[in-house]
C-alpha cells in the first residue's frame, strides 16, 4: 500500500514503505524527517496504518510537535492505543499540549479516569484549564465539540492589528478565517479573512465586522448545530453561554464527525442494532452479537402476533390451500412500501426538510402514492392469476388485498417516524424492521378479511 498526497504545485508525493523502512534501519533518520515534513498530515495518519509497533514508534517520534499532534488527530482509536502503548507519560503530555482542546478532549474521553487524572496534573496550566471546562459539558451539547482556540478582536482595533494578531496567536488557533468580535467578553461581530485582507490597514474593525451572524449556545445538541452548519455554509460557528459571552467556536470538521456519527447511529437503528461507534472489524463477536440480538427477540416475539392470526384461519386453508402461496408475497409487498416511506420520511426529519407541520401534507402525498402503486401491483398480479390459475375471484382477493396492504404500509410507514420525532424519539427507530413486522400483522388481516368475505369461508 502506497499513501498519496498532493504538494503544492499539483504533482505528488508517493510515501514508499520501503523507502521510510529503510531509512529506519539505516538510522538515516534526517533525511526521513526532511521527507516527511513534505507529506500530507492525512496520508501520514494512514501510513502509519502499515508499521509494526517498534517501528511505529520511531517513526512517530521523528515527526516535529506541530506535525506529531496534527496526525494523532486523525488516527482511528484503535491506532492511537497502539501508539499510546509505545510512549511514556511526558511523551503523551506532550501529545496533549499540542492537540486542540476539542481533539484532546476526543482523545482522553476514551482513557481511563485514573490515567486522565494523572496526565492532566502534567500538561501545561492553559490547557488544563480549556480541558477542564470542556469537560463539564454534556456529551450530545455543542459545548462538547466546541474548541477554546479562536482568534479574539476589539472593536477599536484597525485591520493592521488585527492582521498582526493573527500573525502572532493564529499558530494555536484552531481556524483564522473567521475572527470574533468581543466586548466585555460579549460577541459583537465577526470578521472574515478575506475582510481583513480587502480593506486598508488603517480602518477600524468596527467597520468592516458583520453584527448579524449566526450562533449557538453551549447546550444546543451538537446534531442540530452540524444541521445548522450545514444550512448557512459556515466554516466555524461561534458557541456562546447563558450570558451571551463567547466561550468557543465549533469547526467544519467537527460538524462532519457529528453528522457521520449521527447518520451512522441512524443507518443502526434502522437496521435493528443497538448504536456502537467502534469500528466492524476492532468489534468483537460478542458485542457484535450483543447489538443485535435484542431487537431480534423483540422483532420474533412480536412475529409470533401474525403467525396466531394464520393459525385462526386454519380452515380457510383446508377449504382452499392456494391462499397460503400468496402470504409470503403480500407480506414482503407490505414491507417492501412500508420501508420504502419511512426511509425517504426518516431522511427527510433528519435534514429538516419534513417537519411535524407538514403531516398531513406527508400523509396526503402517500395516500396518493400507494393508490398508484397499489393498482399497478394488484393489477400485475391479478393478471397473472387469471393466466396460470385461471381463477377471477382469487385474482380479485389477491388484487384487493394487495392494494389495501400498500396503502396501510405507506401510511405507518410514513406516519410512525414523524410522531417519533414529535414524542422526542429518534425516528430510526421507526424503521424497516418494526414497520415490517406491524404491516405483515395488518396485510394479513386484511387478506384474510377478503378471503373470508368473497369466499363465504
Amino acid at each position: 500500500m502506497m499513501a498519496v498526497s498532493a504538494n503544492h504545485e499539483g504533482g505528488f508525493f508517493i510515501m514508499d514503505k520501503d523507502l521510510v523502512l529503510e531509512w529506519i534501519k539505516s538510522n538515516n533518520l534526517k533525511e526521513l524527517h526532511e521527507y516527511l515534513k513534505k507529506q500530507n498530515v492525512v496520508d501520514i495518519a494512514e501510513f502509519l496504518h502499515e508499521l509494526d509497533d517498534s517501528t511505529l514508534a520511531i517513526f512517530f517520534r521523528i515527526l516535529e510537535k506541530e506535525e506529531a499532534a496534527n496526525v494523532f488527530s486523525y488516527l482511528d482509536n484503535e491506532e492511537r492505543n497502539r501508539l499510546i502503548k509505545t510512549f511514556n507519560n511526558a511523551e503523551i503530555v506532550n501529545v496533549i499540549n499540542e492537540l486542540y482542546s476539542d481533539d484532546a478532549i476526543d482523545f482522553l474521553s476514551d482513557m481511563p479516569a485514573n490515567l486522565v487524572t494523572q496526565l492532566l496534573d502534567k500538561v501545561d496550566d492553559g490547557v488544563r484549564k480549556d480541558i477542564n471546562h470542556l469537560l463539564k459539558y454534556k456529551d450530545d451539547t455543542a459545548g462538547s465539540i466546541m474548541t477554546v482556540e479562536f482568534i479574539e478582536f476589539t472593536k477599536e482595533m484597525t485591520v493592521a492589528d488585527a492582521l498582526a494578531k493573527i500573525k502572532r496567536v493564529g499558530i494555536d488557533s484552531e481556524t483564522v478565517y473567521t475572527c470574533y468580535v468581543v466586548e466585555n467578553r460579549k460577541l459583537i461581530g465577526i470578521v472574515s479573512a478575506k475582510s481583513l485582507m480587502l480593506s486598508d490597514s488603517d480602518v477600524p474593525i468596527k467597520d468592516i465586522m458583520k453584527t448579524e451572524f449566526i450562533y449557538a449556545y453551549t447546550s444546543d445538541d451538537k446534531e442540530d448545530i452540524a444541521k445548522k452548519m450545514k444550512k448557512y455554509d459556515l466554516i466555524a460557528l461561534p458557541v456562546l453561554d447563558v450570558e451571551n459571552c463567547i466561550v468557543g467556536i465549533v469547526t467544519f470538521d467537527d460538524a462532519i464527525d457529528v453528522l457521520t456519527e449521527e447518520t451512522t447511529e441512524d443507518m443502526q437503528k434502522m437496521a435493528a442494532i443497538v448504536a456502537n461507534d467502534k469500528p466492524y472489524l476492532t468489534t468483537s463477536v460478542w458485542e457484535h452479537a450483543r447489538s443485535r440480538i435484542v431487537w431480534l427477540l423483540i422483532l420474533m416475539f412480536s412475529a409470533t402476533l401474525t403467525g396466531s392470526i394464520i393459525s385462526n384461519y386454519e380452515h380457510a386453508f383446508e377449504v382452499m390451500p392456494v391462499l397460503v402461496s400468496f402470504i409470503p408475497m403480500l407480506m414482503d409487498t407490505g414491507g417492501n412500501c412500508g420501508s420504502q416511506s419511512s426511509t425517504l420520511i426518516i431522511r427527510g426529519l433528519a435534514i429538516d426538510e419534513i417537519k411535524f407541520s407538514d403531516f398531513f401534507k406527508v400523509v396526503f402525498k402517500e395516500f396518493r402514492i400507494s393508490i398508484v402503486v397499489g393498482i399497478v401491483l394488484g393489477l400485475a398480479n391479478g393478471i397473472r392469476i387469471v393466466v396460470l390459475n385461471h381463477d377471477v375471484y382469487l385474482a380479485i382477493v389477491v388484487s384487493v388485498s394487495i392494494v389495501v396492504t400498500v396503502m396501510i404500509s405507506k401510511f405507518v410507514g410514513c406516519v410512525l417516524p414523524i410522531i417519533a420525532k414529535r414524542l422526542k424519539m429518534d425516528p430510526a427507530i421507526m424503521a424497516a424492521p418494526l414497520i415490517t413486522t406491524i404491516v405483515d400483522t395488518l396485510a394479513i388481516m386484511v387478506y384474510f378479511s377478503i378471503a373470508s368475505q368473497i369466499f363465504n369461508l
